[in-house]
């Protein structure tokens, strides 16, 4: 039996194209998007996160038909941004209107910026330096403001910036040093515990010591054992997933329970939690049974029980 906490922000729960091993736009190795919704909304789910632009369609009213066939409304949708170059700066805020559009149109709230990675995603070679320079921090900063307030502006959704494995911003550092030198009003954060935890980032202290920049959550979590190898060895995020390095809840660091518990403290009336279990690729019949268990565990312990 799910329960439900007597005070604090309703904790919305949706899951993402991601936890069914979904990862581009198009590619044979993942769940045909008409399974993923199915599946999605099979196992209880009232909330998705759309995934990379292009995997489900990108026509608004047909879009609009496919959810609503399943009960399922929008939280919102991710981008790519390789806000740290400004010469690709016209490039991205043109993607980033093409996903701001489709999300306003489907009733969405959020845009989710992915910084660039200095790896490759499918081959896991080396692309950039780990590092940005003072140079191209200080691009990042200011392209991470100006796009946070055209969207906001213009169509009314919530930016937030996703720290992600292999990228710019994945350690506790760097998300403290980011936070610290963007605009609130712009610029949010989409914690991911998962990813934070992969780089050793204390979940629970990021919550308690900037709420106020919290804007939701991506929720999993790693296996401490195959984390010790990835560090040990210094893997491409790629291949850790492959490896299994992302495992779901209870069975994973962090400790879902002390998360939750920092969710209902916040003074806000909702945050979205959104299940994102880094799956690709596998078989198409693996995802929907870790979904209907890690659905029923985090209901357990008072999230997305008044969905």
């Amino acid at each position: 039996m799910s329960t439900s906490p007597s005070s604090g922000p309703r904790l919305a729960l949706g899951s993402c194209p991601d936890s069914w091993g979904v990862w581009f736009a198009d590619d044979p190795l993942q769940t045909p998007w008409q399974r993923f919704l199915d599946e999605l909304s099979g196992v209880g789910y009232r909330w998705v996160e759309l995934g990379p632009y292009g995997y489900l369609p990108t026509d608004p009213a047909r879009l609009t038909d496919e959810l609503e066939q399943r009960g399922l409304k929008v939280s919102g949708q991710t981008v790519d941004a390789p806000l740290h170059d400004a010469g690709q700066w016209q490039s991205t805020l043109d993607q980033a209107r093409r996903v701001a559009e489709l999300v306003t149109a489907v009733g969405g709230r959020f845009m989710v910026v992915l910084p660039s990675s200095y790896r490759d995603e499918r081959t896991g070679a080396s692309k950039a330096v780990r590092e940005l320079d003072a140079d191209d921090w200080n691009t990042f900063i200011r392209q991470n403001n100006e796009l946070g307030r055209i969207i906001g502006e213009e169509y009314g959704l919530t930016v937030a910036l996703h720290p992600h494995a292999d990228s710019h911003v994945e350690t506790q550092p760097q998300v403290e040093r980011f936070l610290q030198d963007t605009d609130p009003r712009y610029v949010s954060l989409c914690l991911d515990t998962g990813h934070f935890a992969y780089r050793h980032g204390d979940n629970v202290a990021i919550i308690e010591k900037y709420p106020e920049r919290l804007g939701f959550l991506h929720i999993k979590g790693v296996d401490p054992e195959v984390l010790k190898v990835v560090d040990a060895e210094d893997l491409p995020f790629g291949e850790a997933v492959k490896r299994g390095v992302m495992a779901e809840p209870p069975n994973a660091e962090p400790k879902i329970e002390p998360i939750a518990a920092a969710l209902r403290a916040l003074d806000r009336d909702e945050v979205f939690v959104i299940v994102e279990q880094d799956l690709y690729p596998c078989d198409f019949g693996k995802p929907e049974p870790i979904a209907r268990r890690t659905y029923d565990y985090l209901r357990s312990v008072g999230i997305g029980g008044d969905q």
